[in-house]
């Protein structure tokens, strides 16, 4: 078996801050330099095993002022989890939990709690980097996930086939790779039993398996015939000969935007199996591929974007504009689109664009640099405090150069008194609002 290669390039600021944006959302003012002179392997090592997750910052708030209601106020759930990733210490904790709440996507929308939706959240972070087998288990039988795809409604009279065929096709082995549709029938019975009561004050409660609603007659999955259960059918499907290609290939995915070459593809699954279904080494061997690295940018998500933007100005959570906002850039978290999770190659378009400027202009209205205040009027030393606001992202030289020609354009429009001592301000502000919605921040 051959090794799975190591990326043995420089690791220098630019390598640490793509690997904070891939790994988490992006580096808070000396972050990335930090990570950089740890090395590559220590770097991480940090992120997939750090101690316990601390939230350092004020904490959030709403528009008014007031503490956050994540249970109950409408966009309060969506606040909540988007201030833990802007005030986290562990990131790729948080952003494992996206990864699951994408791979196993549950909307609210169906679910109508959440309270259940923080629940199956909380379920996700505890577990990110750990057995998938086990993750699987916890999932199936998670509240949020029993009303989201019919668990509850599913009994030996009336088998539903709802999360069968979804624990299959979108979980564990791929759209019609390994399975038939005799073995998403066969499924449904194992997975029969589960229930819950009703309260007209809270809702859905007391989720348990009922022996009684079990269909405990003989089934045949994947040509295996056994009594089998909602246990057995977790088992199955990750023992499935398909589930480990499966598992890399979409992992790999929310890391690195090219298909892995087949000797990493082999390897990464081998690893996989070899350390009985864990996710830790496989993340690691990916955070610490050449491909990483070396291979083309990817495009931040819009909730990736935004607690990036906070993260690089230091600003906690104290407005829900973040929540309409990230509906209209495409994605609001607990409210995925459907089953299949959010769809990475249609994050841009007319309106979604349009709705990352307005997200930059949110983030940066509170620093607007005042017409009041003198500022350098050259073009690099504009250019040079709009990028150091935003902690100094990495630029193309295309970018810089092009930022540099529109701050030396409008200071050379400057041909009176009044103009000569606002324009630098009002240059600032735009190089900040452009730099945030450059190719370049927009990308990892």
């Amino acid at each position: 078996m051959r090794a799975l290669p190591v990326y043995r390039g420089p690791f220098g600021r630019p390598q640490a801050e793509r690997l904070l944006w891939r790994a988490g959302f992006g580096p808070k003012p000396g972050e990335a330099e930090k990570l950089a002179a740890m090395g590559l392997h220590r770097a991480v090592r940090s992120l997939t095993r750090p101690g316990k997750e601390r939230l350092v910052g004020p904490a959030p708030k709403d528009g008014d002022g007031n503490p956050l209601a994540p249970f109950d106020a409408w966009g309060h759930d969506v606040l909540w989890w988007l201030d833990r990733m802007v005030r986290t210490t562990t990131p790729l904790v948080e952003r494992m939990t996206l990864v699951w709440h994408d791979w196993f996507a549950t909307s609210n929308d169906g679910v109508g709690s959440q309270r259940l939706m923080i629940r199956q959240n909380n379920l996700f972070r505890n577990l990110f980097v750990g057995s998938f087998h086990t993750l699987l288990v916890e999932v199936t039988r998670d509240p949020a996930m029993l009303l989201w795809l019919s668990g509850t409604d599913n009994d030996k009279d009336a088998p539903n086939e709802n999360y069968a065929r979804e624990m299959m096709e979108l979980f564990t082995l791929g759209a019609g790779h390994g399975y038939t549709e005799e073995d998403v029938r066969e499924q449904a019975r194992a997975l029969t039993g589960w229930r819950n009561d009703w309260s007209d004050d809270a809702g859905p409660v007391n989720f348990r398996y009922d022996p009684d609603r079990h269909d405990d007659g003989v089934k045949k999955i994947f040509g295996k015939r056994g009594r089998f259960d909602w246990r057995d059918s977790c088992r199955l499907c990750v023992e499935h000969p398909a589930h480990a290609s499966f598992f890399v290939q979409k992992l790999w995915g929310y890391f690195v935007p090219t298909r892995p070459p087949r000797v990493t593809q082999r390897a990464l699954e081998a690893l996989y199996k070899r350390t009985g279904y864990a996710v830790r080494p496989v993340v690691e061997a990916i955070l610490k591929h050449p491909a990483l690295y070396t291979g083309p940018r990817m495009m931040k998500s819009p909730v990736v974007l935004t607690a990036g933007m906070l993260r690089a100005l230091r600003r906690g959570i104290d407005t829900d504009a973040w929540t309409w906002l990230g509906a209209l850039a495409g994605q609001m978290v607990f409210y995925p689109p459907n089953v299949a999770g959010w769809d990475d190659d249609r994050w841009l378009d007319t309106a979604t664009f349009r709705a990352r400027w307005m997200t930059a202009g949110y983030a940066l209205e509170p620093y607007r640099v005042s017409t009041k205040k003198e500022l350098p009027e050259d073009a690099a030393g504009l250019v040079a405090r709009a990028s150091s606001l935003l902690n100094k992202p990495s630029l193309t030289p295309a970018t810089a150069t092009a930022l540099r020609r529109f701050a030396a354009a409008a200071l050379a429009d400057a041909d009176e008194n009044w103009k000569r001592k606002q324009y630098p301000s009002l240059i600032e502000n735009a190089l900040r609002q452009l730099i945030a919605v450059s190719p370049d921040f927009q990308t990892c």
